[in-house]
């Protein structure tokens, strides 16, 4: 009988080490998407061999930044120039299982690594480009004249529509350092298609060439505002600021509430329990009702009084205060953490030893 017993990350980690096991992976992206994929691959189990330019990969000049991405993997430099070179990664690939890369469109059919001439070396063989914007594909009748332009993660962002999204409550434009795009669309959703591919090419015996583009995995992760703006605008009549969104602050029961010294809380009380909760903890029992579940909806006057409310409320107290005040209540309320407490924090105190899970838990049997 299972004994249900769930590991913490650490052990997780090593639990789930060997799930890719035997998955052969040469890397040629370079900074940080491709990497961070492949060391989520990696941290499964799965043998990569980075290879590299001979200056090397720019992120080295971030030293732990490399370090964080590159660990245990086993890394060659060659001369990209040099048909030798070439050779070398061609050598690789006859055995490999995945190729990820990372150029500008075009790049790998100047080095005569195109998918027609790697096929014929290895029809078995995955190979996954990142991409800003996409490659251009003859079959396809999307012709955007995107794909060969160079951009970063903050053009990426900016084009996919979700730098819109984040604002101040003042409605300005927000300036983030977490490469969302970088990230949750080139990385997570480059080894999705990864693995999906491998699987396929398991099955069927053949490989195939799989782009990933930065920018169209960013718009298509915008489902909830593209979901609940329609939801605004049908008892509003207009489309929403971002920053006042059903989830971007229009709820009394779902934002930011600034503390008497200036750090926040943040209530996602979504739920009437969680509501009724939050109130019983602030001791506003007249406003158990104010929900939207119970006909309050957003920006009617009952509403909008309820948030000033509970604004006046948690204005009244510093952070520490709130801290104490929730923690013995699950309601949805948690302090925003500034990246060191979340450091210290128990629930990440284990985590920064150079692994890059998304959270996996391995539950023993």
């Amino acid at each position: 009988m299972a004994n249900n017993d769930i590991s913490n990350t650490s052990s997780a980690i090593s639990q789930m080490s060997d799930c890719l096991q035997g998955l052969r992976v040469i890397d040629l992206t370079r900074n940080l998407p491709g990497p961070f994929a492949t060391r989520l691959l990696a941290d499964l189990g799965a043998e990569i061999t980075k290879i590299e330019p001979k200056n090397g990969d720019p992120a080295r000049a971030l030293g732990g930044l490399f370090e964080a991405l590159n660990h245990g993997k086993n890394i060659e430099k060659i001369d990209f120039r040099d048909p030798k070179g070439i050779e070398s990664i061609k050598a690789h690939i006859a055995d490999a299982d995945v190729m990820l890369d990372s150029f500008r469109p075009g790049v790998l059919e100047g080095m005569g690594l195109d998918a027609k001439t790697i096929h014929a070396i290895n029809p078995k063989l995955v190979m996954v480009s990142i991409t800003g914007y996409g490659l251009a594909a003859e079959n396809s009748d999307i012709k955007h004249g995107w794909a060969d332009k160079a951009g970063h993660d903050i053009n990426f962002m900016a084009m996919s529509g979700v730098l819109d999204q984040l604002r101040t409550a003042k409605g300005e434009q927000a300036m983030p350092n977490v490469q969302f795009a970088d990230l949750a669309g080139g990385s997570d959703t480059a080894v999705i298609a990864l693995l999906a591919a491998v699987f396929a090419a398991q099955r069927t015996g053949k490989g195939r060439h799989v782009a990933v583009s930065m920018t169209h995995s960013l718009y298509n992760h915008m489902i909830m505002p593209k979901a609940t703006g329609t939801l605004v605008k049908s008892f509003s009549g207009q489309n929403p600021p971002p920053h006042y969104d059903f989830l971007g602050g229009l709820l009394p029961c779902y934002r930011l509430y600034q503390t008497s010294d200036g750090r926040y809380m943040a209530v996602g009380s979504l739920e009437l329990k969680f509501w009724q909760g939050l109130c019983e903890v602030l001791q506003l029992p007249d406003l158990k009702t104010a929900h939207w579940q119970m006909g309050v909806m957003p920006n009617t006057p009952a509403s909008k009084e309820a948030a000033k409310t509970v604004a006046e409320t948690f204005a009244s107290q510093p952070l520490e205060i709130w801290q104490q005040a929730f923690e013995s209540s699950d309601v949805c309320v948690t302090p925003v953490l500034t990246l060191e407490e979340a450091k210290a924090h128990p629930l990440f105190a284990h985590q920064d030893q150079y692994h890059t899970t998304l959270g996996w838990q391995d539950i023993k049997d």
